[in-house]
């Protein structure tokens, strides 16, 4: 099978009748069939995603066919598409089928996309590296001793494997740009309420954005084109107009401020050659002629504390409706209707969702409430007026993706405080709602990928898109 590295080249042999959309779909699944091992595909969507190909070469023939023709996308197994299968990776959604489709997955059916299946991630989108599915690990295609991130790992994946040429993660903090770093591609959270969480299942409803895993920036302004805009669905979601990004992306000015976070590059976990490589970025980007600052941030080791202390009260309530009783997995062993909660429940859920969930109902309980979830709340307000208050005097902020490479399986899983501590450079983009993304700008010597990350003002998506396209063909 020909590698395509960008969705032009494929628009273009579809253009010229080198190849067609079913031969495309078959030979992605034929890819995910070879690397089966790696175990990124719960489910290939074979039959429908064949019989949605038919129908876009017809189209293209007619030349009837939308912005996203050809464009074969794997969804994480959190994003539902009716009449489909979707658990976010849980024994406690077993056999679970959608009834409707998510905002994100009409739109981006609408202009013609086509979906390939749906990929294994950390169980309801709570991990850092794909080790906590309850169908096992995501190997990482790079390296298979190693992890490939999470909770997204299986959508870096697919792309990072040539398994399709884009992928939708969601991102609470960090879940689409820490596996695309750790896969060496493109990972884009954007601002909150740019994109319908609509159909996405809940983790923590403030935190969550879904947004595109792709092997270029034009890509993922492309497909964040044919998603973004209000939705009468999500009360959230903004009403400001959508930008043509993927037609923005040469809009960057002459001159430009960024700031970078002192404590960020002088964080003693930071790996010294990522390290080294984000210098070496800014040092480019002053011989350009752009203004690249140092600031202070001193809220830096207060950024996980408050992160899991949020998302972990918000998750309490979103995962309560998962009873057992509804829909999904029902316990064999319950008797009564208090033992069909409890089993179920213990029974259904993860180590590592249980635990999320205790904590979430500690810090909201009675007693608890004002000491960690309202002081959290505080924290988070603290947080977002300190970025805000550097992104009036800047563009934008540059800083590392993750302290380090893709780590091997088992490395960090006995410790959760070391795993959580994973996400100490993204969690910042969803506190305070900013649009996020990692460029694969970083290959460390043993030969693995590494990301860096722009981090802009909230809803100058296209500004981030037109900085990032502009650091990837510059330095």
């Amino acid at each position: 099978m020909k590698i395509y590295n960008s969705f032009s080249e494929i628009k273009s042999d579809l253009e010229s009748g080198t190849t067609t959309c079913v031969a495309l779909v078959n030979s992605y699944i034929e890819t995910a069939a070879s690397k089966k091992n790696l175990n990124i595909f719960l489910e290939i969507f074979k039959t429908s995603a064949l019989e949605k190909a038919k129908l876009v070469d017809e189209k293209i023939k007619s030349k009837t066919a939308g912005k996203l023709a050809g464009m074969v996308i794997a969804l994480k197994d959190n994003l539902c598409y009716k009449g489909h299968k979707v658990s976010a990776s849980s024994k406690i959604l077993e056999g679970f089928e959608s009834l409707f489709n998510a905002t994100v997955v009409e739109r981006l059916l609408a202009e013609d996309a086509i979906i390939i299946g749906r990929c294994n991630c950390d169980e309801f989108a709570m991990g850092s590296s794909n080790e906590n599915s309850a169908f096992g690990n995501v190997l990482n295609p790079l390296d298979i001793k190693r992890v490939p991130g999470g909770s997204s790992g299986g959508s870096a994946a697919a792309v990072a494997a040539n398994m399709c040429i884009a992928a939708l993660g969601t991102d609470t903090g960090g879940s689409i740009r820490q596996p695309a770093s750790f896969c060496g591609v493109v990972g884009y959270k954007p601002s909150y309420g740019r994109v319908s969480r609509y159909g996405a299942i809940a983790y923590a409803s403030s935190f969550d954005q879904i947004g595109p895993i792709t092997k270029t920036v034009e890509d993922a302004a492309l497909i964040m084109e044919v998603m973004a805009g209000q939705d009468e669905y999500d009360s959230t979601s903004s009403s400001k107009p959508v930008p043509a990004y993927s037609k923005e992306l040469k809009n960057t000015p002459a001159k430009l401020r960024i700031a970078y976070i002192k404590d960020c590059l002088e964080n003693e976990g930071l790996n010294p050659e990522i390290k080294t490589r984000i210098n070496d970025i800014i040092g480019k980007l002053k011989s350009a002629g752009h203004t690249v600052e140092a600031v202070d941030f001193p809220y830096l080791d207060y950024l996980v504390p408050t992160y899991y202390v949020l998302t972990t009260a918000e998750a309490s309530s979103n995962l309560a409706r998962f009873d057992g009783i509804n829909f999904g997995y029902r316990s064999k062993n319950a008797t009564d209707l208090e033992s069909t909660y409890k089993k179920s429940r213990s029974e259904g859920f993860g180590t590592e969702v249980k635990r999320r969930i205790m904590l979430g109902t500690f810090v909201l309980s009675s007693g608890y409430y004002d000491a960690y979830y309202s002081k959290g709340q505080k924290v988070r307000r603290v947080i977002q007026n300190k970025t805000n208050e550097i992104l009036d005097k800047y563009d934008f902020i540059f800083l590392p993706t993750t302290p380090g490479t893709a780590f091997e399986f088992g490395q960090k899983g006995a410790d959760p405080i070391a795993m959580y501590l994973e996400d100490i450079f993204t969690v910042q983009a969803n506190i305070t709602g900013l649009p996020a993304i990692s460029l694969p700008m970083g290959k460390h010597s043993s030969g693995l990928p590494f990301g860096v990350q722009v981090i802009g003002k909230n809803f100058a998506d296209a500004d981030v898109f037109a900085f990032s396209d502009y650091l990837m063909k510059n330095c």
